[in-house]
């Protein structure tokens, strides 16, 4: 089943480029014909490659991968950092710094100080700071937020990029040909596509273009997370078999275990029925109940009691008066 169906594609409007006159050349393979005066994407090549780019981002993340989405063009600004939140992955909507992968310590250090400044504000650790150093300091956190506020989460370079406009994106873009870091890509009709590891043929301008790429992308992130979750419980559970004798019995030990089982729901129902103090006192010794109480009484005398016998008259002593 294809990722996505050629209707949407069609319907989001991913087949229009640019005005024929200022297309890039190397971008004539992905168009499939000109009209009035447009060129039009061949969607063929559309799905093809974004299916190629959705796997490629599945696996990335299933192998503990960060994918960086990039989009600061004012019509994928907010869409970037939807799919993103949602994909839970780093993003850069606002201006792309010079250095954010190539200088990349010096940007971690920032966001440590993002981290740093909040973390003392909701504290109240500034009270001692003047109201104007606090001013000061809400507007660094202001400017650090949006600067950085989507890479707060990446500890490392990302392992993937995904950029929506690469002409106006090109220092990232460059910044990522550096560090030999893969770009998946809407190249339209005026880009070079020479520079992007995986092309996705697509117009880059439409809001509902933008929309259903990026979302695709962000569904592949998801996908990813789910598949290493599941490996993660798989091998969580080869490693308890691990731990087993070699020769065990496993009916034997799946008798144990439904014995001890068995033994923890008793005692749930005995706290349940008894009370916490009077089963402590069971176990304390302070409650002791022997098999036969008759056995476990004082003797009794079952003679006559002797009377008590009385003094003679004569022997009383006199009431002092």
């Amino acid at each position: 089943m294809p990722v996505v169906s050629m209707k949407a594609l069609l319907e989001t409007g991913v087949h229009f480029g640019h005005r024929a006159k200022k297309w890039n050349p190397k971008m004539k393979p992905y168009i499939f014909t000109e009209r009035n005066g447009i060129h039009i994407i061949d969607l063929q090549q559309t799905l093809g490659n974004l299916e190629e780019a959705y796997a490629l981002v599945r696996d990335t993340v299933v192998n503990g991968g960060k994918v960086l989405f990039v989009g600061t063009k004012r019509q994928a600004q907010e869409t970037i950092q939807t799919e993103a939140d949602r994909a839970s992955m780093p993003y850069v909507n606002q201006r792309w710094l010079g250095g954010t992968l190539t200088n990349w310590k010096t940007i971690r250090t920032r966001i440590d100080q993002l981290k740093q400044f909040e973390a003392e504000m909701e504290s109240g650790a500034v009270s001692y700071l003047t109201k104007k150093e606090k001013l000061t300091r809400a507007r660094i956190i202001d400017k650090l937020r949006i600067r950085l506020g989507g890479l707060r989460h990446l500890t490392r370079p990302p392992a993937l990029i995904f950029i929506v406009d690469v002409r106006r994106e090109h220092t990232a873009v460059k910044e990522a040909n550096t560090l030999n870091i893969p770009i998946v890509a809407m190249v339209d009709t005026n880009c070079d596509p020479d520079q992007i590891d995986y092309v996705i043929p697509a117009n880059d301008d439409a809001i509902r273009a933008i929309k259903l790429i990026a979302a695709k992308l962000a569904d592949a992130a998801l996908e990813g997370m789910a598949m290493r979750k599941g490996a993660q419980d798989i091998d969580d559970m080869e490693d308890v078999m691990s731990k087993l004798p070699i020769n065990v019995d496993l009916s034997k030990y799946e008798a144990e275990l439904d014995e001890e089982l068995a033994a923890v729901d008793e005692d749930a129902e005995d706290d349940a029925y008894l009370g916490q103090s009077t089963l402590e006192k069971l176990r304390t010794g302070e409650l002791d109940f022997g098999e036969d109480e008759t056995s476990s009484a004082p003797a009794v005398d079952a003679r006559p009691a002797t009377p008590a016998t009385k003094k003679p008259a004569g022997d009383r002593k006199p009431r002092s008066k």
